[in-house]
Protein backbone atom coordinates (compact mmCIF):
# COMPACT_ATOMS: atom_id res chain seq x y z
CA UNK A 1 0.00 0.00 0.00
CA UNK A 2 1.27 3.78 -1.02
CA UNK A 3 -0.06 6.31 1.31
CA UNK A 4 0.35 10.23 0.65
CA UNK A 5 3.18 11.80 -1.98
CA UNK A 6 5.73 8.72 -1.95
CA UNK A 7 7.72 9.70 -5.00
CA UNK A 8 8.27 7.18 -7.44
CA UNK A 9 11.62 6.29 -7.34
CA UNK A 10 10.93 4.86 -3.61
CA UNK A 11 7.91 3.14 -4.91
CA UNK A 12 10.65 1.10 -7.50
CA UNK A 13 12.61 0.33 -4.97
CA UNK A 14 9.81 -1.80 -2.76
CA UNK A 15 8.75 -3.76 -6.06
CA UNK A 16 12.28 -4.06 -7.14
CA UNK A 17 13.88 -5.27 -2.86
CA UNK A 18 10.06 -6.59 -1.93
CA UNK A 19 11.02 -6.10 1.75
CA UNK A 20 9.53 -9.16 3.53
CA UNK A 21 8.15 -7.27 6.66
CA UNK A 22 6.65 -4.11 4.51
CA UNK A 23 3.56 -4.26 3.45
CA UNK A 24 3.44 -0.05 2.65
CA UNK A 25 4.99 3.30 2.33
CA UNK A 26 3.99 6.38 3.48
CA UNK A 27 4.75 10.36 3.50
CA UNK A 28 3.20 11.82 6.65
CA UNK A 29 2.04 15.29 6.50
CA UNK A 30 1.78 16.25 3.11
CA UNK A 31 5.67 17.70 2.99
CA UNK A 32 6.38 20.61 1.05
CA UNK A 33 8.78 19.59 -0.60
CA UNK A 34 7.29 15.76 -1.72
CA UNK A 35 6.53 15.21 -4.93
CA UNK A 36 3.26 17.04 -6.57
CA UNK A 37 3.61 19.77 -4.01
CA UNK A 38 6.97 21.42 -5.11
CA UNK A 39 7.79 23.36 -8.29
CA UNK A 40 8.53 21.44 -11.63
CA UNK A 41 12.06 20.20 -12.13
CA UNK A 42 12.82 20.35 -8.32
CA UNK A 43 13.83 17.16 -5.88
CA UNK A 44 11.84 16.04 -2.95
CA UNK A 45 13.64 17.52 -0.08
CA UNK A 46 13.45 17.80 3.52
CA UNK A 47 11.55 14.78 4.99
CA UNK A 48 11.22 11.06 5.14
CA UNK A 49 9.10 7.98 4.00
CA UNK A 50 8.39 5.50 5.92
CA UNK A 51 7.96 1.92 5.76
CA UNK A 52 5.15 0.34 7.50
CA UNK A 53 4.31 -3.20 8.89
CA UNK A 54 1.25 -5.27 9.08
CA UNK A 55 1.60 -4.25 12.97
CA UNK A 56 1.74 -0.60 12.69
CA UNK A 57 5.03 -0.36 13.19
CA UNK A 58 7.13 1.70 10.84
CA UNK A 59 10.85 2.84 9.97
CA UNK A 60 12.52 5.09 7.98
CA UNK A 61 12.38 3.94 4.43
CA UNK A 62 14.07 6.73 2.79
CA UNK A 63 15.37 10.45 3.45
CA UNK A 64 14.96 13.84 1.59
Amino acid sequence: MIEGHVPAEDIKRLLKERPAHVVGLSAPGMPMKSPGMQAVEQHPKGYDILAFDKDGKSRVFTRY
